[in-house]
C-alpha cells in the first residue's frame, strides 16, 4: 500500500525558507506570487492491506519522527 505523509509549517511559525523562495520567484520574474510556504513530502510503502493499522503506524511516525508537533502540522494519505 502506498502512502504521503505531508509535513506543513503551522501558521504564524516563520518561514523563512518560503521567504527566500518567494523572493527568488520574484526576482525570475514570475509575477503574482503573493506569499510562498515550504514544507516536506515523504511517500511511503507499507507492507499489508489493512488501511486502519496502516494509518495508525504512519501517523505514529509522523508524531515520533516525521513531523515537529510543536511547529508543524501533517497529514496523512493513503493511496
Amino acid at each position: 500500500m502506498k502512502a504521503r505523509v505531508t509535513v506543513t509549517l503551522k501558521s504564524g511559525i516563520l518561514d523563512p525558507q518560503g521567504k527566500a523562495i518567494e523572493g527568488a520567484l520574484k526576482s525570475l520574474g514570475i509575477a503574482g506570487v503573493a506569499s510562498v510556504r515550504q514544507g516536506k513530502v515523504f511517500d511511503i510503502e507499507i507492507e499489508g492491506r489493512d488501511r486502519k493499522a496502516a494509518q495508525a503506524a504512519l501517523e505514529q511516525a509522523a508524531d515520533k519522527l516525521l513531523a515537529n508537533s510543536l511547529i508543524e502540522n501533517y497529514q496523512v494519505e493513503l493511496k
